[in-house]
């Protein structure tokens, strides 16, 4: 199913089809007319009390499962603050039950609240962030409807939650508590009516964005795309996630990325017991810092600008040992300078040294997504996921038909409106490049 794209487009004296003239008399009368915002400032039912107690939890268990209709979910992390991404709170929302805001780290267990949820609809916001911590704590949806994709299949320019609140309800949602330390207890009133406020109005505004997306004729979208959140399996281990410290581009021989790389294993253990961030233990720039100048002793190192702070010069020792390993390291184990071996395609900036055809036939996919993200107003990375379409243009089928181009699409995970939207069109363009 496709859908009509004339509902994207806008109609002629609609703010986004107004041509500004900055030297017309009338420009600012026509200026888009910004719709009037009207704060959120407290829930509906007030700040309710922080679930913590199993009796607790079993009244929110009942109650939730009496309710009716959706249920707003959300997670609160301490991203930044704490070793990984451990859930710190947990908040819902359903007709008939009210709000509750749950503390993971006293219950761990809430497979009785999922269990309780079974068959009903969840309402998340961007929920692959918040699916894997919840999964921690035993709650596993059975549907969802994740209103930041839908924002994304409808073209919308800022996807955030207060964002798109504002644009679908007219309501001001304060975000300025998103990136406190969840993990502080106990948690400030503040933070809980912050928090409280989330699962405020998901469900009213999941039912605006789902009118929309049936307007648009991407309601069939939309519900593959929510499966596919819902049902996707954990992310694999990164292979040497050690490489994926900020400013390694830097570092351009062996010796200096075996420090690096002991640098890394030794702060994430030392994050891991002390569970803390691992950017509060030790900042990606001192490592670097220290593969640059390969000091040969505690006095050198704390001579580093990036060491000479309170914490980095109480740990000076641990951080010099970990140097001094990388530095003993033998040179048959000296990590690659190109990075671990990979089946993914080269950088695309090279193919057309390495394989003009597949130079030709990326440039040509990616002028079909492209057109089809402008013309269906979805973004061209929600359209098709962009290694996957790297790979269909460098190990393309043996055939380049539109069968077995969607075979190809499928076997990679594209959802079947992606396969039907963009296989016809790629095999076409294809078929168009001139032969060697």
């Amino acid at each position: 199913m496709q859908p009509d794209v004339s509902a994207g487009t806008p109609e002629a004296g609609s703010p986004e089809a107004v041509d500004l003239d900055a030297g017309s008399p009338d420009a600012e009368a026509d200026q888009p007319t910004v719709p009037d915002v009207t704060p959120l400032t407290e829930p509906a039912d007030g700040i309710p009390p922080v679930v913590d107690t199993p009796e607790a939890l079993a009244e929110v268990v009942a109650a939730f499962g009496a309710g009716t209709g959706p249920v707003a979910v959300d997670a609160e992390r301490a991203s930044g603050y704490r070793y990984g991404q451990r859930t710190y709170l947990v908040q819902l929302r359903r007709e008939g039950a009210g709000t509750a805001l749950i503390d993971p780290v006293a219950l761990p267990d809430l497979s009785a609240l999922s269990d309780a949820l079974v068959g009903v609809e969840w309402v998340l916001h961007a929920a692959s962030q918040d699916l894997p911590g919840l999964v921690e704590q035993g709650m596993r949806p059975t549907r969802i409807f994740d209103t930041e994709l839908g924002a994304r299949l409808l073209g919308m320019e800022r996807v955030g939650l207060a964002a798109v609140v504002a644009d679908a309800l007219g309501l001001g949602l304060a975000k300025e508590h998103s990136a406190v330390d969840w993990s502080t207890r106990p948690l400030p009133a503040d933070w809980l009516r912050y928090a409280a406020l989330d699962v405020e109005v998901l469900v009213e505004l999941r039912s605006v964005l789902a009118e929309r997306l049936a307007v648009a004729g991407k309601a069939e979208w939309a519900a593959q795309e929510f499966e596919a959140v819902r049902s996707a399996p954990p992310a694999p281990a990164r292979v040497d996630p050690w490489r994926r410290v900020s400013g390694l581009h830097t570092i351009r021989d062996a010796r200096r990325l075996a420090v690096v790389r002991e640098l890394w294993l030794t702060r994430d253990q030392n994050a891991r017991q002390r569970d803390i961030s691992p950017g509060r233990v030790l900042p990606d720039a001192a490592i670097v810092a220290a593969a640059q100048a390969l000091p040969r002793s505690v006095p050198a190192l704390t001579a580093l600008p990036a060491f000479s702070g309170k914490g980095t010069r109480r740990r000076a020792t641990l951080w010099q040992q970990a140097i001094d390993r990388g530095l003993a390291v033998p040179d048959s184990e000296l990590p690659s300078v190109r990075g671990p071996k990979s089946d993914a395609p080269p950088p695309p900036r090279a193919w057309a040294e390495k394989d003009p055809a597949a130079a030709a036939r990326l440039t040509a996919a990616r002028d079909v997504v492209a057109d089809l993200s402008s013309t269906y107003t979805v973004p061209a990375e929600n359209l098709l996921q962009p290694d996957l379409l790297r790979r269909l243009c460098w190990t393309p089928p043996a055939s380049l038909d539109a069968a077995s181009i969607a075979e190809f699409l499928q076997a990679g995970g594209a959802r079947p409106w992606q396969v039907e939207l963009v296989a016809d069109r790629v095999a076409a363009a294809f078929e168009a490049l001139p032969t060697a």
